[in-house]
Parts: structure tokens; sequence; C-alpha cells
């Protein structure tokens, strides 16, 4: 477990902006991006809605079901756990990312007000949202798919994912694709 905790110092960097401006989109591509470059790289998704990751007939969900407050699913290429924790309420950015296996780079999909370096997505189509680099010193650029006052920012375009890349790589970099890994 000790292997997971290292992730606390690894770099994070969220992907932050508004529902349907591009976040996922653009954590597809920046995955691909570092993980091309022979990173190890995570991912962390944030979400208001409570979710299921598994049928509700399946066997997973009928252990929940009865009680377990863990369950694991194992297969020869998969592992999922699902845990219950109504009762402790949401875990910390930190809490997850030290749970996670060693990365080079971890990037988070939400987490808007979280305390780590991001990159505002911007669409066109959801303009009218209020702009984080406004008043979160933490936005380091934005990303848009049109021209926009980065009030200090430097503003790259939506689909410049080498552009995007290598700024994260300036801010937090550089990365070490070669670093012994756990």
């Amino acid at each position: 477990m000790a292997d997971r905790a290292a992730n606390v110092a690894t770099p994070i960097v969220g992907i932050a902006g508004w529902s349907n401006s591009g976040k996922t989109t653009l954590i597809e591509k920046l995955v691909a991006h570092f993980a091309g470059k022979g990173l190890r790289v995570a991912t962390i998704k944030h979400t208001h809605h409570k979710f299921d990751i598994d049928k509700p007939d399946s066997d997973t969900a009928r252990h929940r079901r009865a009680g377990a407050s863990e369950t694991a699913i194992v297969s020869g290429s998969r592992v999922a756990v699902i845990e219950e924790i109504e009762t402790r309420g949401e875990p910390s950015l930190e809490d997850i990312a030290g749970r996670l296996k060693p990365a080079d780079i971890i990037f988070v999909e939400g987490y808007k007000s979280a305390l780590i370096p991001k990159i505002e997505v911007r669409r066109q189509a959801v303009a009218g949202e209020r702009l984080l680099a406004a008043s979160d010193p933490l936005v380091i650029a934005i990303a848009a798919d049109h021209d926009l006052d980065g009030h200090g920012k430097p503003v790259l375009g939506l689909d410049d994912v080498a552009a995007i890349a290598g700024l994260i790589e300036a801010a937090l970099g550089p990365f070490d694709a070669v670093r012994q890994r756990a």
C-alpha cells in the first residue's frame, strides 16, 4: 500500500469546466498523448450524481444489496472495487489519488474548486457560464473553441493537444517515462 501513497506527490492536473464544455474529450486526447510517450497516466472522474458501475441484477450488485461494504470483481484483464461510502461521506481528491497505483501524471475531471492546477475548458455553446479563470488562480490556462479574454491566462485552441500538453509539461514536468515502477 505504500506504493499507492506515492501518488500524493504525483503531478495532478484538473480539467475543469461546465457541463458539455468538452472536458472528457480533452482528457481522452491528453491521456492518449502522454500514454503515447510511455508515461503511466491515471484519471479520476468526479460526478455530482449517484452512479452505479454494474447492472442491477449482477452478482456484485446483489452482494452490495445484501450488505457488503466493499465488493471486488476480478477478471484476467480488469479489476473493479465498489465501495459503499454513504455513511462516511465523499472521500477527498487526495485520498482517491493515494489509492491509485503509481502514475507519472493524474488527470482529474471535475473538482472545479479543488486546490490543484487546472486547465479550464470552454466551448462557445456554453460560453454564458462563469469563467473559472477570472477568480481561480490555479487555472493555468484555458482551452477554448472560440476567442475570449483569458484574464492573464494563456488561451489555447481546444483541439491543440500538443500545445496544451506542452503547457502541462512546462508547468508540472518534466515527466520521466523510464522511472522505475512498482
